[in-house]
């Protein structure tokens, strides 16, 4: 446990009617009763007190409340400060508490020691992370639902079903002279299958709800002069995009996010794609084919009023390359004009004006994002843990051969390497490296 104290600011920067400073140390409480000039605090009752400074000027009038190790977030002493929020009144009581013996705090250090201390595991303390970030109300639930422990548990039970099948195989290894039975190969192919076949089923769950996790982004994409920012500047209810006749207007990607029935999106609005000279316009169009292969959701937007032609097809080439991996809206656009947009390669989804109402767009982009929180398997939140269950796969997959051919020393390791991988998720072996970056990404005074 770290003998240092250390403090923070924990709510945003900016005006608010509270602000928080929060210390955790064996001297926490110790600099609280300093800066109080009080002698005594009650465990988990808020105390109304004022604050002065080391050279003993009134700072504010604040609430204090102690949490007596270990029963605190970090399982160390400590204190949480509300003061009245604003620029200057938290920044002053953070400087008292520095000079009164302790440290600024690192970012994510308060979750760290709670790791460290054993309150939460890493499957927890990303779950607080992300929950912080959350993009959808539905992450939101799943993020607090892993707080308290789901996702450890399924990893507990997986490696526990490792485990037990490693036992048979070491004991079996004071038996090398002789033949395994087979039907006991068997049983313990059966149970690696199933395994992996759990695995891989949480792992493709996982992979269809990133943007669950992270936002979803949505790339509008379309050749020149297809209502492209119109539609966005619908979509956002303001104009955010400059919207002119002149093709090639839009030069760059624009983001920006807006909130969809519980989700809060990032919809990119894109340079038409065309062949183009000029260089500016070109990097645009770069940049628009990266947004593609970014995006969750597609909606590729066609001029009803025009014929098909090239450009329209080149359109459907891109997107083609990644219609499997992406859900695409095929949307036919300027639908108060004459129509002279027919043709049988592409099945539309919407026909619109997006000048005067996109309402039909809404609620299917809503419906879709709906639909990726409809499973009900178990969720990794991070890359890390989707490349941990990856690897515990892969040694799961080729402890099958040495199995089958009774080499039970190699089928151990893999085993044991296929355990590490997933303890990994929660508590991991000695890696020092990887800790300091994955708390260093948390936000400063969690």
């Amino acid at each position: 446990m770290p003998e240092d104290t250390i403090a923070a600011i924990a709510t945003a920067n900016g005006i608010g009617s509270i602000a928080i400073i929060r210390i955790s140390g064996s001297k926490a409480l110790e600099i609280v009763k300093k800066l109080s000039h009080k002698e005594a605090f009650t465990p988990r009752n808020a105390t109304l007190t004022t604050l002065y400074d080391t050279q003993h000027t009134l700072i504010d009038e604040t609430i204090v409340i102690y949490f007596q190790a270990p029963f605190s977030f970090t399982a160390e002493d400590v204190v949480e400060i509300q003061c009245h929020g604003g620029f200057i009144v938290a920044q002053t009581i953070l400087k008292a508490t520095l000079q009164a013996g302790a440290r600024l705090a690192n970012a994510g250090e308060f979750s760290k020691r709670a790791f460290f201390n054993g309150r939460i595991d890493l499957s927890e303390a990303e779950a607080i992370a992300q929950l912080i970030e959350a993009k959808s109300e539905d992450a939101a639930k799943i993020l607090a639902s892993q707080m308290k422990g789901e996702l450890k548990h399924f990893i507990e039970d997986v490696r526990d079903e490792i485990i037990h099948i490693l036992a048979f195989s070491e004991v079996s290894i004071d038996y090398a002279e002789e033949d395994l039975p087979t039907d006991l190969v068997e049983q313990i192919k059966e149970k690696l299958d199933v395994l992996y076949k759990l695995l891989e089923k949480t792992l493709l769950a996982s992979k269809s709800r990133e943007g669950l996790m992270q936002g979803f982004r949505v790339a509008i994409v379309g050749k020149p002069n297809v209502g492209k920012s119109s539609l966005l500047n619908a979509l956002l209810h303001f104009n955010r995009a400059i919207v002119s006749d002149i093709a090639g207007t839009t030069r760059d990607t624009i983001e920006e996010q807006v909130k969809i029935g519980t989700h809060l999106i990032k919809i990119v609005d894109t340079a038409g794609i065309r062949e183009a000279n000029d260089a500016i316009e070109k990097i645009g169009i770069e940049r628009s084919l990266e947004a593609i292969q970014e995006s969750d959701i597609v909606i590729a937007l066609f001029d009803s009023s025009r014929e098909i032609d090239e450009e329209d097809r080149q359109i459907l080439e891109h997107i083609t390359q990644f219609a499997h991996t992406k859900t695409v809206i095929y949307v036919k656009n300027k639908i108060d004009l004459e129509t002279k947009l027919v043709t049988k390669d592409i099945a539309f989804d919407l026909a619109l004006n997006s000048k005067v109402d996109v309402t039909a767009l809404i609620k299917k982009l809503e419906n879709i994002m709906d639909k990726s929180n409809s499973s009900d398997e178990m969720m990794l939140i991070s890359q890390r843990q989707m490349q941990a269950v990856e690897e515990t796969m892969q040694n799961i997959q080729e402890a099958f051969i040495p199995l089958q051919d009774q080499e039970l020393e190699i089928f151990s390791f893999h085993l044991n390497e296929a355990v590490k991988a997933m303890a990994s998720i929660t508590r991991p072996f000695d890696n020092d490296e990887m800790l300091d970056k994955m708390f260093g990404s948390f936000c400063l005074g969690k």
